[in-house]
Order: structure tokens, then C-alpha cells, then sequence
């Protein structure tokens, strides 16, 4: 029997904790190559995941937002300073304009990177959705995060868990607010994999595309959960990191 592993959620809301599941794993080292460990040392220090769109941007939940970001790309043990890792400072975050911390709609955000990263083999950018083509229910996909092993035990190096698809109706059952139209509800509870159990603002990857962001989930930790929509915002992601290309990058 495999142990009990935790991908915690560093940074939801109220309503969300971490809990344990079955099936997680410590990640083959950079088989995620797109993951950032984001640190957000004001207003109060805190951690949230993310993951490479592209050279300059770093996608996560508009819930992270904080001042003095910074990211770390191409690390698998983030206690370490290992050669893979890059480290680079924010130069703007930019939530969407509509996000309500209220009931969690539009939560997500891009960041910014005040220098381009270096692709290589353990740090290279995730496709994100060309259409806006709904999953299907079943769908089997990954998320990873720096998270917990136990209830007071963190882990330094990087988890994953494959997860599956739900259809709407098992959200919008559980979730005053959730609507199909900019969210993904995620996790059969048959399978107790719960979504929400990577990092905060973490990818919902699906056959090597960026589908989802880590938002919230139930209080006790159990699935299914919900993830921001991602294709439900490319006009906004297209039209922002082109407003911002270049700018101010060394």
C-alpha cells in the first residue's frame, strides 16, 4: 500500500484545507519542467505554485497576489540550491481585472518576469489551450506542487497525482459559486484524489496543455474541487501578455 501523501493548498480560501490522499508521489526530478515555486514575502510571508506560459510570463491564481514576488523555475527540492533552479523577480503582477476574492470567480493571474528564463531541459514553458473546447468528463490529468507529507510535515521536493475530469454538476451540487463556464470541477471521489491538493495557483495539465489553476475545494480536503478555466480567459491572456511583451525585461 502506498503511504498517504499531501499536496497541500498553501493559499485558498477559508473554506479549502489540505487534506490526505492516495496515489500521490515525489515527481521524477524536472519532469514538470513548466512548475514555479512563487514566493510572496509581503504582506505576509507566503508560497503559492505556478507554471512557465511562456520565456517572460508565469501563470498563476489571482488569490497569490502579494508584493515583491519572485520565482523559482527548474527546481525539484526547493530547500536546495540546485544548478537547474532560476531565480528571477517579478516585474509586474497582473490579476484579472474581474477577480472577486468574495466567490473566487476569475482567479487568475499573470506574472510578469523582469528577465527571461533560460530554457533547457528543466525549465521550458507548458502549452496552454488553443480553442475553447470543453474536457470531457473522465479526462485523466496531473497536478504537481511543493506540499505536504503529513499534517504538520512539509515536503521540500516537488509531488505529483493524476486526477480525473468530473462533470459540472458534481461541483455545482457542492459549490454555491461554481460555474461551468470559467471553471473545471476535478476528482472522483471513488478515486480519493482530491484536485485541490497541489499548490495554490498549480496547472491542471491534460495531454501537455495547461487546462486548469489550482482555485479552491471542500473544507475537509475532499474531492472534487475546482480549477480556473483557463481556456474561458485566453482573449484576456493573449491581449495582456502582448500589452506587457518586452517591457522592462533586461
Amino acid at each position: 500500500m502506498q503511504p498517504l501523501l499531501l499536496l497541500v493548498v498553501l493559499l485558498l480560501p477559508p473554506r479549502a484545507r489540505a487534506g490526505q490522499i492516495i496515489g500521490g508521489q515525489e515527481a521524477r526530478p524536472h519532469s514538470h519542467p513548466y512548475m514555479a515555486y512563487v514566493q510572496i514575502p509581503t504582506p505576509r510571508p507566503k508560497t503559492c505554485g505556478g507554471f512557465l506560459v511562456r520565456e517572460d510570463f508565469v501563470m498563476t491564481a489571482a488569490h497569490c497576489l502579494g508584493s515583491q514576488i519572485s520565482v523559482i523555475l527548474g527546481a525539484h527540492n526547493v530547500s536546495r540550491l540546485e544548478r537547474t533552479q532560476q531565480r528571477i523577480p517579478v516585474l509586474r503582477a497582473i490579476p484579472h481585472p474581474r477577480y472577486n476574492q468574495q466567490n473566487n470567480q476569475n482567479d487568475i493571474m499573470l506574472l510578469q518576469l523582469r528577465s527571461r528564463v533560460r530554457r533547457n531541459r528543466a525549465v521550458r514553458p507548458v502549452a496552454l489551450p488553443q480553442t475553447q473546447n470543453r474536457l470531457s468528463a473522465g479526462t485523466l490529468c496531473t497536478v504537481a506542487g511543493w506540499g505536504l507529507v503529513g499534517l504538520d510535515r512539509r515536503t521540500d521536493t516537488l509531488q505529483d497525482v493524476w486526477i480525473r475530469v468530473q462533470r459540472g454538476e458534481e461541483c455545482s451540487r457542492l459549490f454555491m459559486f461554481y460555474t461551468d463556464r470559467t471553471q473545471i470541477c476535478v476528482g472522483d471521489p471513488r478515486e480519493r484524489k482530491s484536485a485541490f491538493l497541489g499548490d495554490s495557483g498549480g496547472p491542471l495539465v491534460c495531454n501537455n496543455v495547461a487546462q486548469g489553476i489550482v482555485s479552491y475545494g471542500k473544507r475537509i480536503g475532499t474531492p472534487p474541487a475546482v480549477f480556473t478555466r483557463i481556456s474561458s480567459f485566453l482573449p484576456w491572456i493573449r491581449r495582456t501578455m502582448r500589452r506587457f511583451k518586452e517591457w522592462g525585461l533586461e
